[in-house]
């Protein structure tokens, strides 16, 4: 079992800066894809960005191409997502995920995921 625990959640203005955290239970964290993924309210989880396990490849959904950056520190068991210029339409709960030992890249479906964390909200004011 892995405990997925999300923070840096927040209000910020559009145009705006956020940093996500997200730190795992897990000491096998390297064996895993991790994905971040958004749920605004009355629409369902969207794909944000992914991480490969060591790190080397990364993929972005096209809204967010060029403003968020998805990195992770192995050693701190820790993903991260840097939203810069934020927009109100990024307005969601943020959310993420782990993928054991994924063959399928880029990991862009949440129902691929084994496990996820509670969420963190992400509000941008115009």
């Amino acid at each position: 079992q892995v405990q997925l625990v999300e923070s840096g959640g927040g209000l910020v203005q559009a145009g705006g800066s956020l940093r996500l955290a997200c730190a795992a239970s897990a000491s096998t964290f390297s064996l895993y894809s991790m994905g971040w993924f958004r749920q605004a309210p009355g629409k369902e989880r969207e794909f944000v960005a992914a991480i490969s396990r060591s790190g080397g490849n990364s993929h972005y959904a096209d809204s967010v191409k060029g403003r968020f950056t998805i990195s992770r520190d192995n050693a701190k068991n820790t993903v991260y997502l840097q939203m810069n210029s934020l927009k109100p339409e990024d307005t969601a709960i943020y959310y993420c995920g782990a993928k054991f030992m994924n063959t399928i890249w880029p990991p862009v479906g949440a129902s691929g995921y084994d496990y996820w964390g509670q969420g963190t909200q992400v509000t941008v004011s115009s």
